[in-house]
């Protein structure tokens, strides 16, 4: 499977998928280079867990088995205010991780991102996409519903160590 091209996104052009991003913000790849701020932004993010797979090594794994795929919107002057990482195992997409820093929300940067990503995933030739929500995360949970996405009631999530 061809990865996805990375986007070209920026303040005032649009993608794919919809509008572009209100103005002052740009779209692009995450990067290695994005970590620790992507981490920091995530740690202080409610809904949003960390575990030993989120260290710099996990991280790295996750971008190069899936290049192009997962992104970040930065504000004018550079600084990173959301993030997500996106990939897929050759059959479903997968969205990990969506934040948007408190003080840039409720601007359409998270519809954005998930736009895209659908984009990308979709070039990339998968047709679905799966998140994971704590049952707790009302607010997440009301974000994703708007955004169209449907709860799987015939699911449940189990999941073991591999012992590594």
């Amino acid at each position: 499977m061809t990865p996805a091209a990375p986007s070209s996104t920026s303040a005032n052009s649009e993608t794919v998928a919809g509008p572009a991003l209100p103005p002052g913000y740009a779209l692009r790849e995450f990067t290695l280079a994005d970590f620790e701020t992507a981490t920091a932004l995530w740690r202080v993010s409610e809904g949003v867990g960390l575990n030993e797979a989120d260290s710099r090594e996990g991280i790295t794994l996750f971008l190069t088995r899936n290049p192009g795929l997962s992104v970040v919107v930065t504000a004018a002057d550079g600084t990173l205010v959301a993030a997500v990482l996106c990939g897929h195992d050759g059959r479903r997409g997968y969205l990990h991780h969506l934040a948007v820093a408190k003080s840039h929300r409720g601007r359409g940067l998270g519809s954005a991102i998930v736009r895209d990503c659908l984009s990308r995933l979709r070039r990339a030739g998968i047709q679905k996409c799966n998140i994971f929500l704590y049952a707790t995360n009302a607010a997440g949970r009301e974000f994703w519903l708007h955004q169209r996405w449907t709860s799987r009631g015939d699911l449940v999530v189990l999941q073991r160590s591999t012992g590594a």
